[in-house]
């Protein structure tokens, strides 16, 4: 079973991990996305990131608490 996946579309060239979880709703505040960050709970491309503002570019995904974000190219 795959997990549920979040299509995001990027408005710019890039978005920074911390702010992408909290425009998807994985996490309720910027603050508590930067705090699971730092816990290591989130991962981008299958690796662990532990950089709050790491920049996510279209075609990455990222993984938190089973769910999958598919990061998209601005439409």
């Amino acid at each position: 079973m795959s997990s549920p996946t979040i299509p995001f579309a990027l408005r710019g060239e890039f978005i920074e991990l911390d702010k992408l979880l909290k425009a998807t709703g994985l996490a309720g505040s910027g603050g508590t996305a930067r705090h699971l960050i730092s816990e290591g709970q989130v991962s981008v491309d299958g690796q662990v990131e532990l950089r709050k503002t790491a920049k996510i570019r279209a075609g990455q995904v990222v993984v938190f608490n089973g769910e999958r974000i598919e990061v998209q190219a601005p439409a």
